[in-house]
């Protein structure tokens, strides 16, 4: 009997290393978008190693099953197949659907650890066997209603070439059955993100095009305690299963006001709710952007550190002397008997990689989505395109672990030139843009010049437009590798032992800034003054 494993993709890996839930997710619908597409973005944070993966279509005969794997290794669950999988690369499939997902947790006494399912094994399940995101809300439902939801609190992006859809499904405790769920269509012409906080409000009870959800969704909430509707006004998901507190909306809808307040600076939304003020209204699902976002406009509000804002993590005494926004972990802290916590920014060191799915109608399917892809912190990533119709990955991309350091993985090569860089960064960052830059605008240039291409084979050679597209992908991928192998090389020569070689390779003396000096001297001035008869101009053997 043939059978089917689940792969250990990006979206579940490492899960069991995970310190916390940190993801990000920005949709922008069709009509939002500058090329009429829908995207979808898809940070993974967490200190764990991502593999990247495309697996292949399949046929499968009766009898066949998929295997889902604990974490042991043990299988735990046997789902029949279906008669016909589909391809996938990353969150992406054949057929132009991408998932993304950020965890909310909500109310921890509603995950049933002995469901059958979590939810990045409903991410791949719904990728190989969905072709629109109707499907796929319908694929994973089903699925949790007959083998059960073993997940916490779970938002789902789901995307296809026409509409986006949220997904939040929480757990119906230890021992009970099914899920509780509820799938809201993004409005067209709009915008939304989530990380890590339930944010579906109320929503339409008879409006199947735009809204599905569980038969139980209030009826739980009411048996549980969690809503009155004799009092509690309208009712709200989020607030029945993922409760506020100040606390974590500091960490969660800061990264969706600073989207919000980058994709339509017009409304001069307040960063009150997210702050935690007491009767701040909470921000919308959705808002309609000041203009309509490309693709790379998508990669610049993931590049986030909330600069311009007074919560800005390249300035103050925090950033240290070269403005650093990296804040190690853990976020909360004390002193005294306060407690204190950093800003949370999208852009993050603890970011394992990342995705940005461009699902584009009026293309051949292979060509019509592309995934871009880029490792660690999306600040100092390099996004390059992997179309869905491409049948392999590059390979060091696909290998390594966590344990051990690697010149062969590329995710590696990622985390050394962006760690170094904290040793300098407001120098360094620089150095690592230039070389972003030029590669992500080569992909975008070359884009049109290779999809028409692609498309032409497409119609009378299918298979000579995937060995294509493949062979274009890999060798994106692997310039990325090559070309960040020797950033690093070079980052470590022109900053070696804190000096900055010059255009001639001279090692130059940049010292610290003043503003950062000032403050030193002001905290311990006797320590560092000169005595009357010194100088600082002096040729000394300081």
């Amino acid at each position: 009997m043939r059978k089917g494993i689940l792969l250990l993709l990006v979206l579940g890996a490492g899960v069991s290393a995970r310190v916390a839930p940190g993801c990000t997710n920005i949709i922008v619908t069709k009509g939002a978008s500058a090329e009429g597409s829908v995207i979808i973005s898809y940070s993974v944070d967490g200190e764990y190693y991502p593999t990247l993966r495309a697996t292949p279509a399949a046929d499968h005969a009766a009898g066949d099953v998929f295997e889902v794997q604990g974490r042991d290794g043990q299988v735990g669950l046997r789902i029949p197949q279906p008669p016909h999988t589909y391809a996938t690369v990353g969150i992406m499939n054949e057929h132009r659907l991408a998932i993304g997902e950020t965890t909310f947790d909500g109310r921890p006494e509603l995950q049933n650890k002995r469901g059958g399912l979590r939810y990045w094994t409903l991410m791949q399940l719904a990728l190989q066997r969905a072709r629109t995101a109707r499907e796929a809300i319908k694929v994973m439902t089903d699925l949790v209603a007959t083998y059960g939801y073993a997940s916490t609190g779970e938002t789902f992006s789901i995307g296809d070439a026409n509409e986006a859809w949220l997904l939040e499904m929480i757990g119906p405790g230890d021992g009970g059955t099914g899920a509780i769920w509820v799938a809201v269509r993004v409005p067209d012409g709009t915008v939304a993100a989530h990380a890590n906080k339930s944010r579906i409000g109320t929503f339409p009870l008879h409006d199947p095009e735009n809204c599905v959800y569980s038969s139980n969704v209030i009826a739980f909430a009411i048996e549980k305690g969690y809503y009155d509707p004799k009092t509690g006004g309208p009712f709200r998901f989020c607030d029945a299963y993922c409760p506020a507190t100040a606390a974590t909306l500091r960490y969660t809808e800061m990264r969706v006001w600073s989207v919000f307040r980058r994709a339509a600076p017009s409304l001069d939304l307040a960063p009150d709710y997210a702050r935690g003020v007491a009767g701040a209204k909470p921000y919308p699902l959705a808002i309609k952007a000041d203009r309509k976002l490309s693709v790379q406009d998508v990669i610049a509000l993931m590049r986030d550190h909330y600069e311009g804002t007074p919560y800005d993590m390249t300035k103050g005494v925090d950033a240290g002397p070269y403005g650093s926004p990296l804040r190690a972990r853990p976020i909360a802290f004390t002193q005294g008997a306060r407690a204190y916590a950093w800003e949370r920014p999208i852009s993050t060191q603890q970011t394992a990689c990342s995705f940005v799915a461009d699902l584009r109608s009026g293309l051949p399917d292979p060509v019509g989505g592309v995934l871009w892809y880029g490792l660690d912190d999306t600040y100092t990533s390099c996004y390059f395109p992997l179309y869905a119709g491409i049948a392999a990955v590059p390979a060091s991309y696909a290998r390594g672990s966590l344990q051990t350091f690697s010149w062969d993985s590329t995710w590696w090569v990622f985390n050394l030139v962006a760690n170094y860089a904290q040793l300098k960064f407001s120098y360094m960052v620089k150095d690592i843009q230039a070389v972003q830059e030029e590669l992500e605008g080569n992909f975008f240039a070359l884009q049109p010049a290779v999809e028409t291409t692609a498309a032409a084979m497409a119609k009378s050679d299918p298979e000579r437009a995937r060995r294509f597209l493949t062979d274009y992908c890999v060798a994106a991928g692997e310039q990325v590798d090559r070309r960040w192998r020797e950033l690093a090389e070079r980052l470590f020569a022109k900053y070696n032992d804190g000096y900055v070689q010059d255009a001639k390779g001279n090692a130059q003396e940049v010292g610290y800034p003043d503003a950062w000096l000032r403050d030193v001297v002001t905290l311990r001035p006797d320590q560092f003054t000169l005595p009357p008869d010194g100088s600082a101009t002096s040729p000394a053997a300081y």
